[in-house]
């Protein structure tokens, strides 16, 4: 794979020139090794301008973490975080996972740059726009097993709808069973995934998507309804800023769980709730299952459904909008 193109792509996120002979001293490369990562970095979706006499330059300033001092800011905010910022991966949840189960320490956090190949619940696929998405994980330990977990990433989605309302993102909404939705389009995700005894202790991975500035022609690409927080926001915040926003609500909403489960965040979820008196169907394994009005969801996460059958619960499925 020859060298890293992210201590390039950091170079140049400023969106100024920057000749190749600067660069390549920069890097310790040649100038035919400065061009082959120009190429990395232009086959993850980013334009590049090259000028004579001038060098190269991002069409446009890019929105990378900021390393320094992020740990130390986080350490303040959230004690129980210790964050580590990837440039690549192919999923942080996966990486995390591998990690957990070689002993990581509880409140371990991955953060991403690009992931090549980020998934959703369900074998789904998470699209990535470097310095345009954010993706990270974090590895929660919790003494019970995970049986009784039922609602977490409703508590989640509840911490982190509640971190972009503080940052200035307009109505924010939450969709069962792990979906941040505004004005009917996805706009974040959040992926639970549990290892352990069935009585405990569980170790819990929790990975959360969020849109923070995709531009039209990607969110276009991405194939389903999906929106950003720059379509919903007067200023943009940083990526930066969302992530230590998102990781201390985050955080504290899983020490809570911890304590008392989900019955303390469900009002908060009915509030947000985008489909809640929508008619849905609901579906498991591809098969559609039922057919009813959603009236909200129990105290311990699942869906209630009013149906021909009557009121129903569920605790997984995918849910599609139905006319009427």
């Amino acid at each position: 794979m020859g060298t890293a193109p992210f201590p390039l792509l950091r170079i140049l996120a400023d969106g100024r020139f920057h000749s190749g002979e600067r660069l390549g001293r920069a890097l310790g490369l040649s100038r035919a090794g400065v061009w082959n990562l120009i190429r990395r970095i232009e086959a993850l979706g980013l334009r590049v301008f090259k000028v004579r006499g001038r060098g190269y330059r991002l069409a446009e300033a890019l929105d990378l973490f900021e390393l320094d001092g992020l740990a130390a800011r986080l350490k303040k905010v959230s004690p129980e975080l210790c964050v580590e910022v990837l440039d690549e991966c192919p999923s942080t949840n996966t990486v995390l996972a591998q990690r957990a189960a070689s002993g990581a320490p509880h409140g371990t956090v991955l953060v991403c740059e690009h992931q090549s190949a980020g998934r959703g619940r369900r074998g789904n696929s998470w699209f990535s726009v470097v310095g345009g998405s954010l993706a990270f994980s974090i590895l929660w330990r919790f003494p019970r097993g995970a049986g009784a977990l039922g609602g977490l990433s409703l508590a989640v989605a509840v911490g982190a709808a509640k971190a972009l309302e503080r940052l200035g993102t307009h109505g924010v909404g939450v969709k069962w069973p792990n979906d941040l939705y505004c004005e009917g389009r996805k706009l974040g995700g959040i992926l639970i995934e549990s290892s352990g005894d069935i009585l405990g202790p569980s170790a819990v991975i929790v990975g959360v998507g969020i849109n923070v500035r995709l531009g039209t022609q990607t969110l276009e690409r991405i194939g389903g309804p999906a929106t950003d927080i720059a379509s919903h926001s007067e200023a943009v915040p940083s990526r930066n800023a969302v992530l230590v926003e998102s990781l201390e609500s985050i955080a504290g909403i899983l020490a809570r769980f911890s304590r008392e489960g989900f019955a303390p965040f469900r009002e908060e979820w009915l509030q947000r709730h985008a489909w809640q008196g929508r008619r849905v169907a609901l579906s498991q394994a591809g098969r559609r299952v039922a057919e009813g009005k959603v009236v909200g969801v129990a105290e311990d996460g699942a869906l209630m459904l009013a149906s021909v059958e009557g009121i129903e619960r569920f605790h997984s499925g995918e849910l599609s909008l139905r006319p009427g």
